[in-house]
């Protein structure tokens, strides 16, 4: 099983697909690299070269006590490129993922990185503040720590549906999808699982995104009910210097179906540009 093993000792899974450019792909939560396999398998199919790893504490990574906040997160990306000795790469972040990488990029520069891509992604902040009024009230991630602690399994099985928009007249619902999440959830360390609710929410990445030098494509499905696109897509494109942003009318948190394939078609057509 491939893994790297960074400085603090913990050791990250990774899979590694084809050969050509570089795409680097990071996941949501509280999934694992799995989450990106569809896109991994097709831009391998296409010449480049695919990488996804489990973050700490998710999947197939070891399950540290510490270390589970944003910045860990991007050294421990930043651990991967330079292991895998990566350049003109091309990321992709989903949701806490996408957070993942604009805080790579803010912290260890574009030298090895061409391109970015933030889907469905938490900058530049979640939380609800006198700044950032429409964001997400501090009560609201409260009960997600509490239902963490009280029942994760039932949690994960109850976010799938909103995750997806399964919840929403006419969706056409996949047991198969939700089950999937429920897995990739089960698969994450407890503590891992809590702290990254505070990661994901509360990390400020508004002075990250203007320093983001690169072409960056932000998409974002307008009915979004986990990172609404007011206060996440629709900010960041604003900030970032080189953004082209991507709006999927009536598609969730978690794309699927339709709006799964636009993605894959813009994903490509981004990364040939």
């Amino acid at each position: 099983m491939p893994v790297i093993t960074t400085k603090d000792g913990t050791e990250i899974f990774y899979k590694d697909w084809g050969a050509g450019r570089p795409v680097v792909f990071s996941h949501g939560w509280p999934l694992n690299a799995d989450a990106w396999d569809p896109q991994a398998h097709l831009v391998a199919s296409h010449g480049y070269r695919a990488i996804a790893h489990d973050r700490r504490g998710h999947g197939r990574s070891s399950q540290p006590w510490d270390g589970n906040f944003m910045d860990q997160y991007a050294d421990d990306l930043a651990e991967l490129i330079e292991h895998l000795d990566l350049h003109d790469a091309v990321l992709v972040g989903h949701s806490t993922g996408g957070g993942e990488v604009v805080r790579y990029l803010a912290r260890h520069g574009t030298g090895r990185v061409a391109k970015a891509v933030l889907l469905g992604a938490v900058p530049p902040l979640m939380l609800q503040t006198d700044a950032n009024p429409d964001g997400v009230p501090m009560d609201a991630l409260d009960g997600i720590r509490a239902a963490i602690a009280g029942d994760r399994s039932q949690f994960y099985k109850d976010l799938s549906e909103a995750f997806y928009g399964f919840n929403r007249p006419g969706a056409a619902v996949s047991q198969g999808k939700r089950d999937e999440f429920w897995l990739g959830g089960m698969q994450v360390g407890f503590k891992a699982a809590y702290d990254c609710v505070k990661a994901f929410s509360e990390t400020d990445f508004t002075d990250d995104l203007p320093k983001i030098d690169i072409p960056v494509l932000v998409a974002h499905g307008d009915d979004d009910q986990m990172v609404p696109i007011t206060t996440s897509g629709l900010r960041s494109a604003e900030l970032l210097p080189k953004a082209t942003l991507r709006v999927y009318e009536g598609a969730p948190h978690g794309l699927n179906g339709a709006f799964e394939q636009a993605f894959n078609t813009d994903l490509l057509a981004f990364l040939a540009d």
